[in-house]
């Protein structure tokens, strides 16, 4: 594992952790890479000594002290989130903003999708549990994920 300091175009700064600088730079630039506090996608690695990670060591624990430059990091779930958690929310959050909500006609708009009765696109909304399950076996593919208010 690698930390690099990042910092998003709202001057938020944050670490992320990356398998290799590899791994980071295609994250980067598939749009994964997001900020955890204004889920900006417009982030920059900020210069600082490289940390890595070996599976000997624990994480360092978050500094007590006020970040340079008179930053501060809000506290919440945001600084708590594993890297693992923050790649996922980052995906959830794209998705969400490159769908089409559909709200409670989710079903009935994925199904005219699936039959060639719409246009093909991705869409969100909300669905009961059994409308899901008839989803599936006429084979369409859904994806159940937490609401908007859960990705914020």
């Amino acid at each position: 594992m690698i930390v690099f300091n990042l910092g998003c175009d709202k001057e938020h700064r944050f670490e992320g952790w990356f398998a290799s600088a590899e791994a980071f730079d295609q994250q980067l630039a598939g749009g994964l890479v997001t900020c955890p506090v204004c889920g900006s996608a417009d982030i920059s690695r900020l210069p600082s000594a490289p940390y890595v990670v070996t599976r000997h060591q624990q994480p360092p624990e978050a500094p007590t002290h006020p970040a340079p430059g008179g930053i501060q990091h809000p506290p919440g779930p945001a600084s708590a989130m594993t890297p693992e958690a923050a790649v996922v929310m980052a995906l959830l959050r794209r998705m969400a903003r490159e769908s089409e909500d559909v709200g409670e006609r989710f079903p009935e708009e994925a199904r005219r999708i699936h039959y060639g009765e719409a246009e093909a696109r991705s869409i969100r909304g909300q669905a009961a549990r059994e409308d899901l399950e008839e989803l599936l076996e006429e084979g369409i593919m859904v994806l159940p994920v937490p609401g908007d208010e859960d990705l914020h």
